[in-house]
């Protein structure tokens, strides 16, 4: 769901900010410990793949996972000063509680689901995923946070979200958008207007 809210961000900064000027402001774009991110991204990604072959670290899959979360809002606060950060870090930090109080994975709702390839379906209701995901039932906590909100058409993926992802993708556009316009100057035109 991240990409969502960064395409989304790109999209309405570069009709704002004008192309070129948005993509040169985009390309200041400086994060303390930015460069952990796409680590974090990758060693979730090696997770999915290990996972799937050694037993032993799907087992202890869910400590991985919550190990990769309590890095990344760590990397989250040292930028709270940053427009959109605190509504990143709270975001995170609501998946984040999710997922620690529930094993380290991610409870998602089966009503929910039913936008899915009824593949994913299935393997959520056997027990089999080996992702940071699993079937929400009356034993799983803080549910409310979990995946239960699905998106289908007209949206343009078909993906279920939690409250956390739509709080940090919300964060993400405000920063994309603060970046990408800050600064800009008012055309010609709009300069005659104001003087007037």
């Amino acid at each position: 769901m991240v990409y969502d809210g960064i395409v989304l961000g790109l999209i309405v900064g570069l009709i704002r900010g004008g192309f070129r000027y948005g993509l040169g402001q985009f390309g200041k774009l400086r994060i303390i410990g930015g460069l952990w991110f796409p680590a974090l991204l990758l060693m979730q990604f090696a997770l999915f793949a290990m996972t799937e072959r050694l037993p032993a670290i799907a087992s202890a899959s869910g400590f991985f996972f919550i190990a990769v979360y309590v890095a990344g809002l760590y990397i989250l606060w040292l930028n709270r000063k940053n427009q959109g950060f605190p509504l990143i870090f709270a975001g995170v930090f609501l998946n984040f509680l999710v997922m620690a109080v529930n094993g380290g994975k991610m409870p998602v709702s089966l009503e929910a689901a039913s936008v899915l390839d009824p593949y994913y379906v299935d393997m959520l209701r056997s027990g089999t995923v080996a992702t940071k995901h699993f079937l929400m039932d009356s034993a799983s906590r803080l549910a409310f946070l979990g995946d239960i909100i699905p998106l289908s058409s007209p949206y343009p993926r078909t993906q279920v979200i939690s409250i956390g992802d739509i709080v940090m993708n919300v964060g993400i556009f405000l920063y994309i958008q603060q970046i990408m316009v800050q600064g800009k100057r008012t055309s010609p035109a709009q300069e005659i207007t104001a003087r007037q």
